[in-house]
């Protein structure tokens, strides 16, 4: 009996042949190795749903940072506001007034809304 060294012959030689694989069969074993992404349709997007969620939890975090400066700015302030004068912690008074600013400014832009759709219903 001759050894692979007697006989010159490579270990690689003596083996027998691997099977071949049918080219469907490798594109099934590869596909089975590889997670699958489900497809988004064309023209979809995020829903209402998502970005709603997305704006709760920006509110909460900005209510956060509002709850926390409020707490920080204790201190007693005097307002005077015609004829009224009461006294309030610093934060909540530039709180209340952040508020009026937004209402004023949701006003004007509503009047505003309001004046675009008039002038677009003309005919």
């Amino acid at each position: 009996m001759s050894t692979n060294a007697e006989s010159g012959a490579s270990p690689a030689e003596h083996e027998p042949p691997a099977p071949a694989i049918e080219p469907t069969e490798a594109k099934h074993r590869r596909d089975e190795r590889v997670p699958t992404r489900r497809a988004t349709p064309p023209g979809v997007h995020g829903s209402k749903t998502g970005y709603t969620w997305i704006a709760l939890i920006a509110a909460a975090i900005i209510g956060i940072i509002v709850l926390i400066f409020i707490i920080q700015n204790l201190e007693k302030a005097t307002v005077d506001l015609l004829f009224w004068h009461f006294s309030l912690p610093i934060g909540i008074t530039v709180l209340l007034s952040v508020i009026a600013g937004a209402l004023v400014m949701g006003l004007v832009g509503g009047v505003r809304i309001l004046q675009l759709r008039h002038a677009a219903k003309k005919p």
